[in-house]
């Protein structure tokens, strides 16, 4: 017996999917993707690959439902109609596997992946919402895929491990315990240096202190920002151990090159928190025109001789985040800057990231970041970001229309000679939230 896939009942799409594929669709998104990525694509040769407009989609899925994992996004894919209608799959055809989506990672360069990025600021700059004159720069932590325990010596290739047990055993004790070697663990200093260690599997990831105190291997996310809009302008993966003021530099470099193509014009100011404040960048900031907002650390008294140049430019920061527009811009920095961060990584599902070296970590992170950037379109269009945004929106609806019936019986039920008091309109559309 057989029943046509077309006889079959289909649910109704979801409406920010919806929207959101009417929006690619507008702008001929597939195309684009198409055109980019021809060239990793044979035409003869080997089984059918995975569509780019698919792939970028389902990397996209990643970010909007959450999920961390390549395998995650498979399994949701094939799990939903929903996915299934915004990927442009039928009942009939499978999903892809998390093994093709990784195999396309892989053929697909990074450079593919930064002009999708860019198409999608060129659409957000098309409604306004890249401006690209106030620029915000910080940098979060991802946790790397790789565990302490498997780190090795630079110099002879020895586990930690076997290590411990060595230096157990050069202090007398030939046979030591596991209680043995922690405690020699406990009492050696500098004992998680990067010079000394790396991790076999992914050598790009370095030991840090991770936000919640602990020590692992991680990654340093850096994040440019439009502060006007909140839109990210620009994303990199750097050394987990490198200074913020050494990773600036790639950052704002970056930043600059992409509101240059996509609004035409070069960043004016500079906003950053202490961890970007030092001589050399205040100055470097200045001399290519840059205003700089850059929190001061306190370091007490500061001796200025045969430094001309670089107290010039401190003096002129800390002059500049004294006063009420720098004051503006440190709080939107915060603001702005560690919602990227929430939203991106702690509920878009890459604050541990399941891939390894900084190429293709970058690549993931970029459509991810995309993403969030369509989710500020969306918001514009819908009034939410994220599909899990409309979640609740039917009670809030009922909470407003039951507001309104109560205002409109509070106006009823009050006496004539009230309603010509002043104030008494005002007072009641305040209480219910209307003023």
């Amino acid at each position: 017996m057989w029943v046509a896939t077309t006889e079959l009942p289909a649910s109704a799409s979801h409406p920010f999917y919806g929207r959101l594929n009417q929006l690619l669709s507008e702008h001929r998104f597939d195309d684009f993707a198409e055109a980019q990525c021809a060239g990793f694509y044979a035409k003869t040769m080997g089984r059918p690959g995975l569509a780019p407009g698919i792939y970028f989609r389902l990397l996209l899925v990643g970010y909007f439902e959450g999920l961390d994992s390549e395998r995650g996004i498979a399994w949701r894919a094939a799990d939903s109609l929903t996915l299934r209608d915004f990927l442009g799959l039928a009942l009939s055809e499978a999903p892809p596997d998390h093994s093709t989506i990784s195999r396309t990672r892989r053929l697909i360069d990074l450079e593919t992946h930064r002009a999708m990025f860019t198409w999608v600021l060129q659409r957000l700059a098309e409604v306004g919402l890249v401006k690209g004159k106030t620029i915000a720069v910080d940098a979060t932590t991802l946790e790397a895929n790789a565990a302490l325990r498997s780190i090795v010596r630079r110099d002879t290739g020895e586990g930690y491990q076997e290590f411990l047990t060595k230096l157990a055993q050069a202090s007398g004790i030939e046979t030591p315990t596991r209680e043995d070697l922690a405690r020699i663990d406990r009492k050696r200093k500098k004992k998680g240096s990067n010079k000394d260690w790396k991790n076999p599997h992914d050598p790009d990831a370095k030991i840090t202190k991770m936000k919640n105190g602990r020590t692992h291997l991680a990654h340093k996310a850096e994040h440019a920002v439009d502060l006007d809009t909140g839109a990210i302008v620009e994303v990199t993966i750097q050394d987990a151990n490198a200074g913020d003021t050494t990773t600036m530099t790639s950052t704002m470099i970056g930043a600059a090159e992409q509101v240059d193509t996509v609004v035409g014009r070069s960043p004016a100011e500079f906003v950053g928190d202490k961890g970007y404040h030092s001589n050399e960048r205040l100055e470097d900031l200045d001399a290519i025109g840059l205003r700089s907002y850059v929190s001061e650390p306190k370091r007490g008294r500061r001796r200025w001789r045969g430094k001309a140049a670089a107290r010039a430019a401190v003096y002129a920061n800390r002059r500049r985040i004294r006063g009420t527009r720098g004051k503006r811009l440190l709080r939107r920095r915060g603001e702005y800057l560690e919602r990227t961060f929430a939203h991106t990584y702690d509920t878009g599902g890459m604050r541990r990231t399941h891939l390894r070296r900084h190429a293709n970590i970058l690549k993931r992170a970029l459509i991810h970041v995309s993403g969030f950037n369509l989710g500020l379109m969306m918001r514009r269009l819908l009034g939410v970001g994220t599909p899990r945004g409309l979640q609740g929106r039917s009670a809030v609806l009922i909470a407003l229309l039951l507001s309104v019936w109560h205002l409109i019986a509070a106006i009823i039920t009050v006496p004539r000679a009230q309603h010509r008091t002043s104030g008494r309109p005002t007072a009641i559309l305040t209480c219910y939230g209307f003023m």
